[in-house]
């Protein structure tokens, strides 16, 4: 073999090497690729809280590829957050007030701030809760139901706990104050009502006593082993139906909207209604 024939025979050696090198590289980089997983942010009213993180450690045990983190607070609170620019795949209000805010199919009434957030398509009614009276343990004031607890508002005998005005639990509690024909600010001033910032604080006054009693969730006196000891008709505060909606914005809409229809779905359902929540009829 000639000279020039030893390097062709080993420049071609090496080329064929090199080749093989890139080809085994981009094996491996697709696998590694193969390996990356999904990450959902989902914002999530508080009174969620131990049903989503029980649903989604099931969902990501079914689907290895998805990792979902939660933002719990009040419905307010997150919907500023996402009006601010929080990066938020999927949200689930307590009310449909802060979803509507958020949705530009609704009117100016509605949606005062022309705020264009949901995903077009994607907003459902997924969940309803029921707002529930409830009072420390042995309830040290008596109080019966609704009809007794506003008698004793009148009279100044207990101190009531209930979320803030920006919250929907607040809200719907401010309805069931109107409908009592009870003046929250006067009573309030009185120093016979006290605020939560959300449904967990509300929670956490009744628990330890630092009310007498106080409106909640179903849900969450179920989460907190509260009783309650009347539960709000349609007539005092109206249906607490929690909406869901894709957010446009989402970095992985197909892989939020697959995680929202897992929700509706009868494995997600049994653990939602084994704390409270029904389905919306």
């Amino acid at each position: 073999m000639t000279w020039k024939k030893v390097v062709a025979s080993v420049l071609a050696a090496t080329l064929a090497f090199a080749l093989a090198g890139c080809g085994s590289d981009k094996k491996e980089d697709k696998a590694a690729g193969d390996g990356d997983k999904v990450h959902l942010t989902v914002f999530a009213a508080a009174s969620m809280t131990e049903t989503m993180n029980q649903i989604a450690a099931q969902y990501q045990k079914e689907h290895p590829d998805v990792e979902i983190s939660f933002n719990f607070d009040s419905s307010g609170t997150l919907k500023t957050q996402i009006q601010n620019g929080a990066d938020c795949d999927l949200f689930i209000s307590a009310a449909q007030k802060q979803m509507n805010q958020l949705d530009a199919s609704k009117d100016a009434k509605a949606n005062p701030d022309k705020l264009d957030f949901v995903k077009s398509g994607s907003r459902i009614d997924l969940l309803e809760n029921k707002v529930v009276l409830v009072t420390p343990e042995g309830n040290p004031k008596g109080v019966q139901n609704f009809n007794d607890m506003a008698a004793k508002l009148k009279d100044g005998s207990i101190r009531l706990v209930m979320g803030n005005s920006d919250v929907p639990v607040g809200q719907y509690t401010q309805k069931i104050l109107k409908f009592y024909n009870l003046d929250e600010q006067a009573i309030a001033q009185a120093g016979h009502i006290t605020y939560g910032s959300n449904v967990k604080e509300v929670t956490t006054q009744v628990r330890e006593g630092s009310a007498d009693c106080g409106v909640i969730y179903a849900t969450d006196a179920f989460s907190a082993k509260l009783k309650p000891v009347d539960e709000a008709t349609k007539d005092m505060c109206g249906q607490v139906i929690y909406p869901a909606a894709v957010m446009k914005n989402s970095k992985h809409p197909q892989e939020a909207q697959d995680f929202l229809n897992y929700l509706k779905g009868q494995e997600a359902m049994k653990i939602f209604q084994g704390v409270g929540f029904s389905p919306v009829g």
